[in-house]
């Protein structure tokens, strides 16, 4: 499979399944508003949610798929597909297991999570009621994950892309249609949450059928547990997951720090972390799901000169596209913060904070993505100690740069959101020196030509968009059909500024043409 192509799937299906997030949102917030109703259903989905993204996409992934793929190239498909079987029960006895107990003491989660909430009785029991229905969530989306997984390493890139789109439509199609029959209407976004994720994986296993690896559950536990693949998983499991929670333990620090400032900016920083989800999740997750497989079977290979070229592909790619991505973001922020969310009582002076807040961001940019393709340089090795401890770092260093940004150098908000890009890009370079130092990785000749074309073609473009925006007060004063007509030929020009500069310089698509390792 051509990799460049599979990131283009992999991409395109990311970008629709952010529009649908936005839409949503939207309807969410149209047919439920925001009150107690929406803020019970945040609080009972935010909790598995959460699981969802340490274990089940996180964790699992990064300790499941290396040994996949190893058993795939060494263990012949016999093997490969007891492996499958066995981890496929213990996951679903421990997830039973999970998803019981979560159910059980739901109410006590409801008070940990949410401890405001006890001094309202039917505030406290609708989101404990809520909790209920949602938590079954992590028990179809770690199954999910590890469907994808299995996928993803027979280069079967663009069903598990799509599937993140289904839980969007499900809870856009429960709030339009089927809010009316319950009582009180927000349960159905619970029964949407539920739906969801029971879609999505119902989707993933004809697709495993197809490729002869759908697992088999078995009752046998104990002969699951000892099995050596399923403890090598288990074992790699523990460190991933530390390694995960640093970002999510990150984010809820700075929302601490952001409680301290001025009101608004909390909001701020939410508004600019949405715009900077597009290009890092299109991007970012998009380059390391797609690597990570391929990468894996080298090393099962051994064919350490393939692993480097792979990842000096990722890491070019990266800065082709994320550099762009970035310039844009930090010089396009009025028109497309004022475009998105300049109405009703969203102020100018909202929109120039959070301005500010996105153009610290943009500086990290390059970096959140680089991460994402040079972590699985370790990953795909079995690795996952290493990524941790420097995870760990840039936990430390993000922050003492918000003490020394937010209260030494007042920059408030914008302080939080540029410690955390600077800290991106702090995480990526020690990655790199890692790969470096350990030999894993030695830089494909070329590198120099091609960082000064990159940076002719970014000069062309940022001078381009800079004179094609106008004056930025235009765009506060514009009717919402103004701005989007300016966006409309605006962000194409200066894409297609960008990439013809990189054609005059030599730069044809074919170069960037690579097949996944088989």
């Amino acid at each position: 499979m051509n990799l460049l192509r599979a990131l283009a799937t992999v991409s395109s299906m990311t970008l629709l399944s952010r529009i649908l997030g936005f839409v949503r949102d939207f309807v969410i917030a149209r047919t439920f508003g925001a009150g107690m109703l929406t803020d019970a259903f945040f609080v009972a989905f935010k909790l598995p949610n959460l699981l969802r993204r340490l274990f089940a996409e996180g964790a699992f992934s990064q300790a499941f798929v290396p040994i996949l793929g190893e058993y795939r190239n060494q263990q012949g498909e016999a093997r490969t597909r007891e492996l499958l079987n066995n981890t496929a029960t213990v996951l679903c006895f421990a997830l039973l297991g999970i998803t019981l107990l979560g159910v059980l003491a739901a109410p006590w989660l409801v008070w940990a999570s949410a401890p405001g909430f006890a001094a309202e009785g039917d505030k406290f029991a609708l989101t404990v009621q809520l909790t209920r229905i949602t938590f079954p969530y992590i028990l179809f989306m770690s199954l999910v994950a590890m469907a994808a997984g299995i996928l993803n390493t027979w280069s079967r890139f663009a069903l598990p892309a799509f599937t993140p789109v289904l839980l969007n439509l499900s809870l856009i199609g429960m709030a339009l249609f089927a809010a009316p029959w319950f009582d009180p209407p927000i349960l159905a976004l619970g029964w949407g949450v539920f739906i969801g994720g029971a879609l999505q994986l119902a989707l993933q296993l004809p697709a495993l059928a197809r490729i002869g690896m759908l697992p088999r559950i078995s009752l046998n536990l104990r002969r699951a547990w000892q099995d050596e693949g399923v403890r090598r998983i288990l074992k790699l499991m523990a460190p991933a997951t530390l390694g995960v929670s640093v970002s999510q333990v990150s984010l809820l620090i700075n929302t601490v720090f952001a409680s301290f400032l001025v009101s608004g900016s909390v909001s701020w920083l939410y508004y600019a972390d949405r715009l900077m989800e597009f290009p890092a999740g299109m991007l970012g997750a998009a380059l390391g799901t797609i690597l990570l497989p391929s990468l894996s079977r080298c090393h099962a290979t051994a064919d350490t000169e393939e692993y480097g070229r792979l990842l000096d592909w990722g890491l070019r790619l990266t800065l082709l596209l994320a550099l762009p991505a970035a310039l844009g973001l930090a010089l396009l922020a009025i028109p497309l913060i004022a475009t998105l969310f300049h109405h009703g009582a969203f102020t100018a002076a909202d929109v120039e904070q959070t301005r500010r807040a996105l153009a610290a961001y943009s500086l990290g940019l390059g970096g959140m993505i680089l991460v994402k393709v040079l972590a699985p340089g370790f990953y795909a090795r079995q690795n996952i100690r290493t990524p941790v401890k420097i995870a760990l770092i840039s936990l430390a260093a993000t922050q003492a740069m918000n003490l020394l940004f937010v209260f030494g150098l007042n920059l408030a908000h914008a302080g939080l959101a540029l410690s955390i890009g600077l800290a991106a890009c702090l995480n990526a370079l020690l990655l790199f020196l890692g790969l470096r130092r350990h030999g894993v990785y030695t830089p494909q000749p070329g590198w120099t030509g091609f960082c000064l074309k990159l940076l002719l073609a970014l000069g062309t473009m940022g001078t381009a968009l800079w004179f094609g925006m106008g004056s930025e007060q235009l765009w506060l004063t514009y009717s919402l059909q103004e701005r989007l007509m300016h966006l409309t030929w605006l962000v194409p020009a200066g894409a297609a500024i960008y990439f013809a500069t990189l054609g005059l310089c030599g730069f044809r698509l074919r170069d960037f043409k690579r097949r996944a390792a088989s």
